[in-house]
Formats: structure tokens, sequence, C-alpha cells
């Protein structure tokens, strides 16, 4: 507890779980990208790729990403409504129960146990643990709204709003199953509908998470970063509520082609498209943020994370809807260009946005000055070329895999085998893993970075 009665004791408790997470996320995915050129290293059930995959995706989808969700969530409420934690004792026991599950979840998946539904893979003891931990953090952030003292509702309030309450809806319809075992159960849903409801699920946990959260700290944390306004109030609000209707009726443009029904296909292309516009109302209100002060691109560190960071959002807003539409989506559907698309926006948008949030934010939860602004900017580059030839690297790959997969001969037969496209993709996969290793480096400078700073002497500076 600080002496304007925050409590941040949780907020630095999330922080290091989500780098945490993050490292071991990362070392999963460095092996699991070696085992797409040397299968050698399948050595055992638990550590093959079908299962470590799983791991690598809630790690750092649930472990890193939120989190550095509740991290800065925290923090950002008290800050917005200038209230304390209304039960700082759920929040640790929040904390504490979080970790828990992530362990937990990480020895299931390893072990085999997985529903098969993506993002949604854990058995059902575990998901009545994910919708208690989301409970014990929803209760702490509707009544900390109740109560605020400021009454003026800012923009990420409400970004955060949203996220809580469609994660919930989407997290229990989608995993309603049948137990038949401690260890088993089977949906509720079968055949078209329940690919419906997965990827209706599917497509929005993603953009819950790895969208709405990360705009609510993109909004209130590139302003105090860079000390400027944001552009445009009304903007922000236009954009969120466009995205908020839009987003959760895109989920089908996965399962274009598919015995779905095709209204239902068309109407999330149709929704799709229309997302361009809120994600770039968010993209344009970040660049007009900096108008006429540019030069904070080099001369404030934490400048070019968020504005390289929404850069990625924006493209990968860009990527999305188009590759919704059916003429692309024939193409690249299944390919590695779709990996690649994954992944900008994860190692790009989400990442490059929770590190300039927490080097922003744990210095000044700590007393503390940053250990090393040079370290936080190596830490940059390492990052953006890393995930830059991480995404490039599997877009090509993903281009040539769709063009042998549907070559053929004069008399219409393929001209080439499954085998023949997975081994021409070999020197993609070895320099993606090249990448990932730069990206590494970079993250593992990242932590460094922050374990020396809380390891120092506090600072006057740093507290004012």
């Amino acid at each position: 507890m600080n002496d304007t009665g925050y409590d941040y004791s949780v907020v630095r408790g999330f922080a290091f779980s989500a780098l945490f997470w993050l490292v071991i996320g990362l070392v999963i995915g460095l092996w699991i990208a070696f085992e797409m050129f040397n299968p050698a290293l399948n050595i055992t059930p638990w550590l093959s790729f079908g299962r470590l995959r799983v791991v690598h995706t809630n790690g750092l989808g649930l472990g890193f990403g939120l989190a550095g969700i509740f991290a800065t969530a925290y923090y950002m409420l008290q800050r917005l409504t200038r209230t304390p934690l209304p039960f700082p004792g759920l929040a640790k026991a929040h904390l504490w129960l979080f970790n828990a599950a992530i362990a937990a979840a990480a020895v299931s998946l390893m072990a085999g146990l997985n529903t098969t539904k993506e993002y949604a893979e854990l058995e059902w003891p575990l998901d009545v643990g994910v919708v208690i931990i989301w409970v014990m953090f929803a209760v702490n952030v509707f009544a900390i709204l109740i109560k605020r003292q400021e009454k003026q509702m800012y923009i990420s309030l409400w970004y955060l709003i949203a996220m809580t309450v469609t994660v919930a809806v989407l997290y229990i319809v989608n995993n309603l199953a049948i137990p038949l075992n401690l260890f088993k159960s089977y949906s509720l849903y079968a055949g078209a509908n329940d690919a419906n409801v997965e990827w209706w699920y599917g497509h929005n946990i993603v953009g819950f998470i790895f969208t709405v959260p990360v705009l609510a700290m993109f909004y209130y944390f590139l302003p105090k970063a860079t000390g400027l306004p944001i552009y445009s109030h009304r903007l922000s609000i236009v954009s969120f509520w466009s995205l908020i209707f839009a987003y959760l009726w895109t989920g089908a443009h996965h399962l274009m082609l598919t015995p779905l029904p095709e209204w239902i296909q068309t109407v999330a292309i149709a929704f799709s498209i229309f997302l361009i516009a809120p994600s770039w109302g968010s993209v344009v209100n970040g660049y007009y943020t900096l108008q006429g002060n540019w030069d904070q691109m080099r001369t404030n560190y934490l400048t070019k994370f968020f504005i390289i960071g929404v850069t990625f959002y924006g493209l990968q807003t860009l990527q999305g809807p188009l590759q919704g539409l059916r003429t692309l989506n024939a193409f690249f559907h299944y390919t590695d260009w779709v990996v690649g698309h994954v992944h900008m926006g994860t190692m790009g948008w989400v990442a490059m946005v929770i590190s300039a949030a927490f080097y922003y934010m744990i210095p000044r939860i700590t007393g503390r000055e940053l250990y090393s602004v040079k370290l936080a900017n190596i830490h940059f580059w390492l990052i953006l070329v890393g995930q830059l030839a991480w995404t490039i690297t599997m877009w090509i790959g993903g281009i040539q895999q769709g063009a042998m997969w549907k070559a053929t001969n004069p008399d219409g037969s393929l001209m080439y085998s499954f085998l023949d496209a997975l081994t021409s993709l070999y020197p993609y996969y070895r320099m993606r893993f090249a990448a990932g290793v730069v990206y590494f480096i970079g993250i593992l400078v990242f932590a460094w970075n922050l374990i020396q700073t809380v390891r120092q002497e506090p600072s006057a500076a740093a507290e004012a």
C-alpha cells in the first residue's frame, strides 16, 4: 500500500507472474519450432508437438497475456477511479489461484488431458477454476466502479468492462459439457453447431483478451508516457462501441467453405470487413496523438513501443478481415500464413504494448528508476527484428504451401504430395526458429531490466 492508499502489491505480483510465464512459454515455443524441422525431438508423448503446442498457446495467451492484463487492470482501475481496491485480499487470492491454475493447466495438457477445442482445451474441473478466478476479478472491477471517486468514465474503463463481461459469457457458453469422469467430458454441442459455437468463442476470446484490454492499456499509457492528451475522446468512444458491436458476429470467418450454413459465413464476412473501421479508428487516434511531436519516437523510448505496436494492430486488422473473404480463404486457410498472421498480433501488438505498460508502471509502483533505458531500446529492436523475421518467413512459406497444395497436373491430379509441401517448408522453419531466438533474447533483456529495476534502492524521483 502506498501513501495515496492504492494497493500495488497485486499489480507487482501479476506483472512478475506475466514475465515468468512469458519466458516459460517462449522456451516451449522454441522447442516446438525446432520439432517442426527436427521431429526426433518428439522424444516422449509429454514432449510431443501436439501436447506442447497447446501448453505454448495457453501459457502465453493466458499465463503471460492475462497476467499482464490483470496487472495493468488493477493499476488502471485504481488510478482512473481515484479509488483503492475495495477487496485487496480477494485480489491477492486471485493472484495465487491464477498461478496455480496456469501450472495445473500446463501439467494436464502435457499429460494429454485435452478437450481438443481451440483455446478451450482444459477439462471441466479446470474450467470451473477459471470461472471462479474470473468472478474474483469481476467483483473487484465492478465494486471499484461503484465506489469510484472520479465520476467521469475514461475510455480504458469501458474496454475493461467489455472484457470482463464478454469473456465470462464466451467461456461459460462454449465450455458447457457433460462430465464423464474427473478427467474427461464431452461438449454439450455436436457437429456444425459445436464448430459454430467453438469459433464464435475462439475468435472472440482472442479479441477480448488480445484486443480489447490491450486497447485499454494503449489509451491509458500512451498519453501518460508521452505527456500528450489522446487526440480524440469522441473517436475513441465511437471506435469502442463499433468494435464491441461488430466483433461478436465474426467468428464464423474461421469456417469458410465448410458445412456451416452459407448465410452464417456471409454475415461473418460482412462484419469482419466492417471491423476494419473501428480498429483503424484507434490506430489513427494513436497516430494523431503524436501530431507535431513525432520526435518522441526518437527521444522517448516508450513511444516507439506504443506506436509500432498499434501499427501491428492495424496491419493485423487488415489481414484478418481480408483472409475471411472466400477467395483468399480458400488459398490461405490451414497454411502457415495464418500462423504468421496470429503471431504478428501476439509478438508485435500485444507484447509491445504490455512491455511499454510495464516499463511505465513498475518503476512507479516500486518507487525506483528504470534500471536501463539503453536495455529497453535493445529489447525493442530485438523483438521488432525477431517478430518481423518470424512473421514474414511464415507469410512467404504459407504462400508457397498454399500454391503447392492447389497445383495440379494437366490430368487434374495433384502435382505435389502433402509430404512434398511439408519438406519444402523446412528452410522456412529453420529461419523461423532463428527469428524466435532473436525475439527470445529480447524478452530476456526485458525481464532482466525489470528485475534489476526492483532490486535497486528506492528513488524519490521515481516515487514522484
